[in-house]
């Protein structure tokens, strides 16, 4: 299902606070995206949370968007500080073969 998967591709561990911030905000896109239009979201975003929320303690991208789980819910009829990430190169293929 994409919220496992979602919840893998953000969990790699310690990262910088604003790589966190940037991977958190894009994975609760990605899992608001593949909601199905009938799903009651106040439930969907419990279940995400609770799936999540035993990886939040190691990974700050997962801290971020239990975060963002949790303040939808509890605002929500406030918008979400979400914003897409800054335009630019970040390593390509060479920067792929030095993290392996």
């Amino acid at each position: 299902m994409l919220l496992e998967r979602t919840i893998c591709q953000l969990d790699i561990g310690r990262v910088p606070p604003e790589q966190a911030e940037e991977m958190g905000q894009l994975g609760y896109i990605q899992w608001l995206g593949a909601l199905p239009g009938d799903a009651r979201y106040a439930d969907e975003a419990k279940r995400a949370y609770d799936l999540a929320q035993s990886f939040a303690s190691v990974s700050p991208a997962v801290a971020v968007f239990c975060r963002l789980l949790a303040q939808s819910v509890v605002c929500p009829c406030e918008a979400l500080p979400l914003r897409l990430p800054q335009r630019g190169r970040r390593g390509g293929a060479q920067a792929r073969r030095l993290s392996l």
